[in-house]
């Protein structure tokens, strides 16, 4: 039975493994013909990345997210295991 004190990092945990694994299966599934829609999707972020140069240490910033129609989809499934945990 389900309690109301979950933790939030097992969310957390459920949410990012159901990214990876929908992207991973979404980038697999663009090269199939009939399976093509669950890799259409988005890139947002940083297009090139920020650079800090202090003479001392020099830092690079950048992020950039790439969401699929199967990684929404990963999205789902992670949240519904999670309520039914």
């Amino acid at each position: 039975m389900a309690t109301r004190d979950k933790n939030i990092w097992i969310l957390v945990l459920f949410i990012l493994a159901g990214i990876v694994v929908g992207g991973l299966l979404g980038e697999l599934a663009s090269h199939v013909d009939f399976l093509w829609w669950l890799g259409y999707g988005q890139s947002f972020g940083l297009a090139e990345p920020v650079v800090l140069n202090l003479n001392i240490i020099t830092l690079t910033f950048g992020i950039q997210f790439k969401l699929n129609i199967a990684s929404i989809i990963g999205i789902a499934v992670a949240l519904f295991i999670y309520r039914k945990t």
